[in-house]
């Protein structure tokens, strides 16, 4: 006989509390349970079996409200039971209480887990529930601003629509249920979403090896606002740029690409499972960034299948329809697949992701590709332009700047173009800077021209 399993239960002995398995296999894929039958997989034979076979569907449909099916089996001239449970559509408890069979065991379902079961069952989605008390004049105007300027510049929604009020704007992302605002309309325009939503926020955190925390930052308001202030917060904060110079102009590199950390940010938002009251958590170390996401992956999926090409199925789906409404995202399920293609685009190696009972990881290693690397002698030389540019004068950095962009322009234009300067002071600053190495003159007077020195 088979071992147990996602679908396979084996008890030696019948008991009516064992109709919890039947409860956790009819709340699941449908099942078998077995009586009569050992741990291993060994037949151990079931007293009363023909008594049984008449009184266990009659218990279950009492109980339950749900029909099964008993077949005698023998083996060795041992007999069993085989209980068959179907799948059933709506939920299904057992005195009071819900069960759902996961992997091999069969677990209570309390808190957010019934709350997510019990919508899915219904057909719903956590974001779509309707919040008493709501009212579209409750929500932030500026936020509405941000996002017709968004959905305009997408063209994924028509010009009337995007002039029309709040209201009538909400009513076309279909952000309500009947006369009440859903919880997407409270995430993604009212100014403090946590006075409906508990852990409806970001926790940023810096730390060292050994998870020594060295400083933390809390990332609150709506989903619009929590990406453009998390994407500021990490890139000029928590990572730590690269500095290269062409010219005289500096040029910093993260060590990861922006489009994809906030791809990555999006995407953890909109998949977040809000029912769970611990927020959205960011770890930055020397070495690389962490988005832990306390979401949950559609039933049946894994790691494997975010990474394969799949069909899209967003957690909050009117969330996701509205940041896709703003071309904030794409509709087709292809949110790794862009975190991944841009980490390949500018040279970075692909991202980690796990799913684990915490929820769903994403881990970027830091790196700095080749184009964007200095070696020793670079640095050196690089650090004393650095250092020289900070100790010329506002003129004479002006200059720089001028001649950067009009390497033609003769002495008595730049005495024009620069503020406050004078014939002799051009005269003085142009010498001035040949003699530091910054600029050279190509060429005569009439034909030649400036070129900077890098």
């Amino acid at each position: 006989m088979n071992t147990e399993s996602q679908n396979i239960e084996f008890k030696e002995s019948w008991r009516d509390e064992y109709q919890k398995w039947i409860c956790g296999f009819a709340n699941a894929q449908g099942g078998i349970l077995y009586v009569g039958v050992k741990d291993n997989g060994e037949v151990c034979g079931v007293p009363d079996a023909k008594k049984l076979m008449e009184d266990i569907p009659n218990k279950v449909r009492d109980m339950m409200g749900i029909l099964v099916e008993v077949n005698l089996k023998e083996k060795d001239g041992k007999q069993c039971l085989e209980i068959v449970t179907e799948a059933y559509p709506y939920p299904v408890s057992f005195r009071g209480k819900y069960y759902q069979r996961s992997g091999a065991t069969n677990q209570e379902l309390k808190g957010a887990a019934l709350d997510r079961f019990m919508l899915r069952k219904q057909g719903k989605t956590w974001d779509g529930v309707p919040v008493p008390y709501l009212k579209a004049e409750d929500l932030d105007n500026a936020t509405f601003d941000l996002f017709r300027k968004y959905a305009k510049r997408s063209g994924r929604m028509e010009e009337a629509d995007l002039m029309d009020d709040n209201h009538g704007l909400l009513e076309k992302l279909r952000l309500y249920e009947g006369s009440y605002l859903k919880r997407a309309a409270a995430l993604l325009f009212h100014p403090d979403p946590e006075k409906y939503v508990t852990g409806a926020f970001v926790k940023v955190g810096f730390f060292r090896e050994g998870m020594d925390l060295v400083y933390q930052d809390e990332v609150h308001g709506n989903l619009f606002q929590q990406i453009m202030k998390l994407m500021d917060l990490l890139c000029t904060k928590y990572m730590k740029a690269i500095i290269t110079y062409e010219g005289i102009q500096r040029i910093e590199t993260l060590p990861m690409p922006h489009e994809a950390l906030r791809e990555a940010l999006l995407n953890a938002c909109i998949n977040k499972d809000y029912a769970e009251p611990s927020p959205i958590q960011i770890r930055v170390y020397e070495n690389k960034l962490e988005i832990i996401n306390g979401g949950v992956l559609p039933e049946g999926w894994t790691v494997e299948t975010l990474l394969s090409s799949h069909r899209s199925m967003p957690y909050n789906p009117d969330i996701a329809n509205t940041f896709f409404r703003a071309g904030e995202i794409e509709a087709w399920g292809r949110s790794i697949e862009r975190i991944i293609t841009a980490c390949k685009k500018d040279g970075f190696s692909t991202p980690e992701f796990r799913y684990d009972a915490s929820g769903i990881w994403t881990t970027f290693k830091f790196e700095y590709p080749e184009r964007a690397t200095i070696q020793s002698d670079q640095k050196t030389t690089q650090k004393t332009i650095q250092k020289t540019i900070q100790k010329l004068t506002e003129q004479q950095q002006a200059i720089l700047v001028y001649l950067n962009e009009h390497p033609n322009a003769t002495r008595k234009e730049l005495c024009e173009k620069i503020p406050g300067v004078t014939m002799g002071g051009v005269i003085h600053n142009l010498s001035r800077l040949q003699e530091l190495g910054l600029l050279k003159r190509i060429g005569g007077r009439k034909q030649g021209y400036w070129q900077i020195i890098e």
